[in-house]
């Protein structure tokens, strides 16, 4: 009879273990499925953002963690990447449900240009917000370069070859009627440029990014440099041909310059699958602007954080859940079809 009781009691336990076990384990270990919580359901989603030093991984963290801190249905994990390309890759690959990318990028990835001119079009993806704007800065150590047009015949980085940076510098040499045969380009990193600008060893550089930029406030630490603007009649002719770009000013106290610099941006844009439901990306879209008013403090890009800015995408459509939250604000957006 101890024995029967004993064995009764040893069943028990397992079954017992066995249902704590099912209980604790969640959604399933493949992101973007729903698991059963307290609130409801919620979505995991990957969030691939960009090298561990730059502003996608840092603002993506803080975004990360206030959508799956409040109450918006999605548990958000932000990971490190090798930025825009590798992101579009990454959501095709299903290894990613939404990303940051820039807007440049997003579109040569959209139609199968540029950088996907080899790989063709990848149409699975919509467009979540623009949360903040990357100014293209020219920067010389040169005071008598004063317009791009003044980049003829001289030695000018145009970043990595094939990288993003390369297309914006094509792009802004070709609304000047200017190639790669009327400068001398060099194919260098953000630092490296810097370093040959300190060294005399080119004129000039194209460096992509949110201003104040350290590659350029470094360089101004040691030498005079200088940021070439652009004119009206050129930034207008390049946006009627890649409207991608937007027209931007860096106020001349960024950098302690004597003027404003006018060029051009392209937005940081967060991407989402098309596989994801319109009930997660609905809830990630709200945290964005619930996070500017509630949790400000934690980056500095959330004070860029505009309804209009995030909504101002055009070529490629918007997620069916980011596209209701701005519907709910008083915005139409164009929706993909999913």
């Amino acid at each position: 009879m101890k024995k029967m009781k004993s064995l009764l009691a040893f069943v028990f336990a397992g079954v017992l273990a066995l249902g704590m076990f099912g209980c604790s384990s969640g959604g399933s270990d493949s992101a973007g499925d729903a698991e059963s919580g307290a609130s409801g359901e919620t979505t995991n989603l990957r969030f691939m953002t960009g090298g561990e030093s730059g502003t996608y991984y840092a603002y993506g963290s803080v975004l990360a963690q206030y959508a799956t801190n409040g109450d918006y249905g999605v548990s958000v994990t932000a990971l490190s990447s090798n930025g825009s390309q590798a992101n579009v890759q990454a959501l095709q690959d299903d290894d990613a449900d939404i990303v940051f990318c820039q807007s440049d990028v997003t579109a040569y990835a959209y139609e199968g240009t540029n950088l996907f001119q080899e790989t063709g079009a990848y149409t699975d993806f919509s467009v979540v917000a623009t949360l903040y704007q990357e100014q293209v800065q020219i920067v010389t150590c040169n005071p008598d370069i004063k317009t791009v047009a003044d980049l003829a015949g001289k030695t000018v980085s145009v970043g990595a070859a094939n990288s993003g940076v390369y297309f914006n510098a094509l792009d802004v040499l070709g609304a000047y009627d200017l190639t790669l045969d009327d400068i001398e380009p060099v194919y260098q990193s953000f630092a490296d440029s810097a370093d040959s600008l300190k060294d005399d060893k080119i004129d000039a550089a194209f460096i992509v990014a949110g201003a104040p930029t350290t590659a350029i406030t470094d360089l101004s630490t040691t030498k005079t440099a200088y940021l070439v603007s652009m004119d009206d009649e050129h930034v207008n002719k390049l946006i009627e041909t890649s409207p991608y770009y937007a027209k931007a000013t860096i106020a001349a106290d960024v950098y302690g310059l004597e003027s404003d610099t006018t060029t051009v941006s392209v937005g940081a844009v967060v991407l989402a699958s098309n596989y994801i439901s319109e009930d997660a990306i609905y809830g990630f879209t709200k945290s964005l602007f619930d996070g500017k008013e509630n949790n400000a403090e934690a980056h500095a890009k959330y004070e860029e954080l505009s309804l209009e800015e995030a909504a101002s995408v055009k070529g490629v459509p918007y997620h069916p859940g980011a596209a209701k939250y701005y519907e709910e604000q008083g915005i139409t957006v164009e929706s993909a079809e999913i």
